[in-house]
């Protein structure tokens, strides 16, 4: 007749249900402390990262506004002008004339409004695009100054006489401020502005970007805004 040992089958099923539960204790524990570890990444680094990025944008904000102002080159320029009317009659060699030595002197300015610039901010791509450079601003402040005026009773000098002078003048100086180095100079202080952001975007590992460029250095920032 078979016995079995009753005591000896209990304490073995009894040690399995023990040991499944130990086994099933250090499983949560386990993935307890995975879990923990991973709310404590979301928690620092992942706000850490978001912060960076708040931090950068309004950094770039900062020197963009900082960029913002007026640059201006100013130039001098001078212009003689002989101004000469003649009023003829029905009487053959018979004219009433007005002449008058005219002598400019002009301040001339080039500027660019760099609070005109609009841009766009990626945070995601990390990536800055300046969408619009406001062209350049010239002004012209002539100076007239008339000399050995003569006019006759009747064509005498009148406010359309100064008005083709005064057109004239800023004409002949419109090509001169075209054929020297004023605006030259002035495209050098406006490339010396925006390399600021360059510069700062680049030391952030932001990209710079323009008419859907990208900016990588000075050079590609002359090529990208005489073009």
């Amino acid at each position: 007749m078979l016995r079995f040992n009753t005591n000896y089958s209990n304490n073995s099923f009894f040690n399995m249900i023990i040991r499944s539960i130990r086994g099933s204790v250090k499983l949560i524990y386990v993935v307890g402390f995975i879990l923990f570890c991973y709310l404590i990444y979301q928690f620092f680094f992942k706000k850490s990262e978001s912060s960076t990025i708040e931090y950068d944008t309004n950094l770039i904000q900062v020197q963009i506004k900082n960029v913002g102002k007026l640059v201006v080159t100013e130039g001098h320029f001078a212009e003689v002008l002989t101004y000469k009317d003649k009023k003829e009659t029905y009487i053959p060699g018979l004219s009433f004339d007005k002449k008058a030595l005219v002598v400019i002197n002009a301040t001339v300015t080039v500027g660019f409004d760099l609070s005109k610039v609009t841009y766009d901010i990626d945070e995601k791509n990390k990536t800055l695009t300046i969408t619009n450079i406001p062209k350049e601003e010239i002004k012209i402040s002539p100076d007239f100054k008339y000399y050995d005026t003569e006019s006759s009773t009747f064509n005498e000098f009148t406010g359309e006489d100064y008005n083709k002078i005064n057109k004239i003048a800023r004409a002949n100086l419109t090509k001169k401020i075209e054929n020297s180095s004023l605006k030259t100079n002035a495209q050098n202080r406006l490339l010396s502005e925006l390399s600021k952001m360059l510069i700062l975007t680049n030391s952030m590992g932001w990209t710079l970007s323009y008419k859907g460029n990208i900016v990588k250095n000075d050079k590609d920032l002359q090529l990208n805004i005489m073009n």
